[in-house]
């Protein structure tokens, strides 16, 4: 059955990937759902669209899979626990992710993509899909970990504080992101975007991003040196450079 999934999905990623007129179509019934769904904002679906088309007519369908995917976790999980994380002061507007927070999460799979596409160096589709699984970590992590329990541990001196501080971390919380990267990482595999043998090096990338994204949090953003949206930004930058020079 894998198998036969696998192939379905490599024949769609190898027959439509590219033409610039599927990206848009494509693109626009996404942004369309987004929206609808209310998992961004207005601007953040002018952001999200550009990125979707990025992804798509620079690598294929595979990109496209792993972004839908990443969507759904991060619509999933923000939602999930809402009021609690509503009590806490943390819970995301209801109108959805701006433009500021869809490109600090995924400019950078974006411009990875386009060098992939320009330079032909599949190096750049790994740290494509590094970063989206980082993406997708460092949020589910943070969502679900606000959402199941009240207090976590700063990372720097596992000193106890409220859910929600930066650089803030617990064991679920953790264990969400890991799931979600793993999740990622299947994804790019079975859509033939990744070989098998790059699935764990992404992984691993996107931890160490997700890591990094905390520490980031704790040393700087809470002392407003950096926001959220730069923190999450180089947190996938560290992922995406991570694997490729684990590659």
């Amino acid at each position: 059955m894998r198998e036969l999934t696998q192939t379905a999905l490599m024949v769609l990623v190898t027959d439509g990937a590219h033409p610039l007129w599927v990206a848009g179509v494509v693109t626009l019934a996404f942004t369309v759902l987004a929206r609808w769904v209310r998992g961004v904002s207005f601007s953040g679906a002018i952001a999200g669209a550009a990125i979707c088309f990025l992804l798509y007519s620079g690598i294929g369908a595979g990109a496209f899979a792993a972004l839908v995917s990443l969507f759904a976790l991060t619509w999933t999980s923000t939602r999930f626990g809402y009021r609690r994380k509503q009590k806490l002061g943390t819970a995301q507007n209801r109108e959805g992710r701006t433009a500021s927070q869809v490109l600090a999460n995924l400019s950078v799979s974006a411009v990875c993509a386009t060098l992939s596409a320009t330079t032909g160096r599949t190096v750049f589709v790994l740290a494509t899909a590094a970063a989206l699984a980082e993406a997708a970590a460092d949020t589910v992590s943070s969502e679900l970990g606000q959402a199941g329990s009240e207090k976590a541990r700063l990372i720097t001196t596992w000193q106890e504080v409220p859910a929600g501080t930066d650089g803030g971390v617990s064991v679920a919380g953790t264990a969400a992101g890991i799931v979600a990267a793993i999740l990622i990482g299947t994804v790019t595999f079975l859509a033939g975007l990744t070989p098998v043998r790059w699935v764990g090096i992404l992984v691993a990338a996107a931890i160490l991003g997700m890591v990094a994204d905390s520490y980031l949090g704790a040393l700087l953003e809470r002392r407003k040196l950096l926001n959220n949206d730069w923190v999450n930004f180089l947190g996938t930058l560290v992922a995406a450079g991570a694997a490729m020079l684990l590659a």
